[in-house]
């Protein structure tokens, strides 16, 4: 019967997706940012807590303070969100867990598979929520394809083909001090992989999501063309799922013409689909022998997992914020039916969990060895 209150770590002065996840809590008025420890700067982390009109009681100058103060308030957040870079994720999710505060992670989750199996364990134990921002499972028509393929409308899934490219790192921008740039490239940061962790997490995330499928071994080749850089800036990887099902993932910084060129395409013994997330609102679907057909968000019968993801009247775009918004006000039905002490909507149990992120952390780790092996296949670990 109120907002959740919200606290942030990161997400201060010059931060790009700290705005992203605000945008995203604030959109369904289910959340409220109240605290955070917005930088490690001290003088950045005042200014960012007044500029979010955050009270300079709750402006922590560390993540550690701010979990054991807001555990002993009797107004303290609900949940974390932690929009750092990936090699503070493990310690910051962490500490709030123990503290028994629900956490909102961006992804990766970890940078290695011994921090992601800890953060599994203490979500086990606690019981409590943990909601990792894939963002692009909150996609509409990404749930109506997911309805689909569970529905046996597609037939057994045979081949599942998917790709995440960009251009903005063809260059050496990180050089130039660019903030977003030189952390992505920093393994001491980004972690083992480049554009595989940043870009092929999602991918990844998304084929399984949607498919339902486990990727169960890789065969991967990781590139840093930019000479210098530490960190792949191109991957691809065969892959292979339990059931029987083949594929290819590729993720690139480098492919000159692409912004945001994030796609799936599904093929089973009756049918293909394909989804973009340049043009969201719509989903390609064609059964065997027949002409394609596109079905678009907001029209027509569509599954109730895409209708719970709709907001506006068809023919009226949603895009990027408002997927993003959909991990959040799903996240936060999880939450508040326990506060409640109720069962949750069931549509809002499909928001990626710790599990689902480690899942991401082993594909990593199977493509970096696998890559320095030559290419040999490596099975993912449980």
């Amino acid at each position: 019967m109120r907002r959740l209150r919200l606290g942030m770590v990161g997400g201060g002065e010059g931060a790009f997706i700290g705005a992203v996840h605000r945008l995203a809590a604030r959109m369904d008025d289910r959340w409220e940012l109240v605290a955070g420890a917005f930088s490690r700067d001290a003088g950045r982390a005042r200014r960012s807590a007044a500029a979010l009109h955050v009270a300079p009681e709750r402006a922590y100058a560390g993540f550690r303070e701010m979990a054991l103060a807001e555990a002993a308030r009797p107004d303290g957040i609900d949940a974390v969100a932690i929009v750092t870079p990936n090699s503070s994720h493990h310690a910051i999710a962490r500490a709030f867990l123990d503290a028994g505060i629900h956490v909102i992670c961006d992804k990766p989750l970890t940078t290695t598979l011994d921090d992601a199996h800890d953060l599994v364990r203490a979500v086990a134990a606690s019981g409590l929520v943990f909601a990792l921002t894939h963002n692009y499972t909150g996609y509409p028509m990404v749930r109506q394809a997911r309805a689909m393929v569970a529905a046996g409308e597609l037939g057994a899934v045979r081949v599942v083909q998917v790709e995440y490219a960009q251009d903005w790192l063809s260059t050496p921008l990180e050089e130039s001090g660019q903030k977003q740039a030189a952390w992505r490239v920093d393994p001491a940061q980004a972690g083992p992989a480049g554009s595989l962790g940043d870009l092929g997490t999602h991918a990844h995330n998304l084929a399984e999501f949607v498919t339902g499928l486990r990727v169960e071994s890789v065969c991967a080749e990781l590139t840093a063309f930019v000479p210098g850089r530490r960190v792949d800036d191109d991957a691809q990887a065969l892959l292979r799922f339990a059931g029987g099902a083949r594929g290819m993932l590729w993720s690139s910084q480098v492919a000159p013409g692409n912004e945001n060129a994030l796609r799936l395409r599904v093929y089973g013994e009756k049918a293909g689909l394909e989804w973009a997330q340049e043009h969201p609102n719509q989903l390609r679907v064609t059964p065997l022998g027949e002409a394609p057909r596109i079905l678009a968000r907001g029209a027509g019968a569509l599954s109730p997992a895409a209708a719970h993801a709709t907001r506006i009247p068809a023919g009226h775009p949603e895009g990027y914020l408002e997927a993003f918004a959909q991990i959040y006000r799903d996240a936060a039905e999880q939450i508040a039916a326990r506060l409640e002490g109720r069962a949750p909507d069931p549509a809002a149990l499909l928001v990626p969990t710790v599990e689902d992120g480690a899942r991401g952390i082993a594909f990593v780790a199977a493509c970096v060895e696998s890559s320095q092996r030559g290419g040999s296949w490596i099975p993912l670990e449980p």
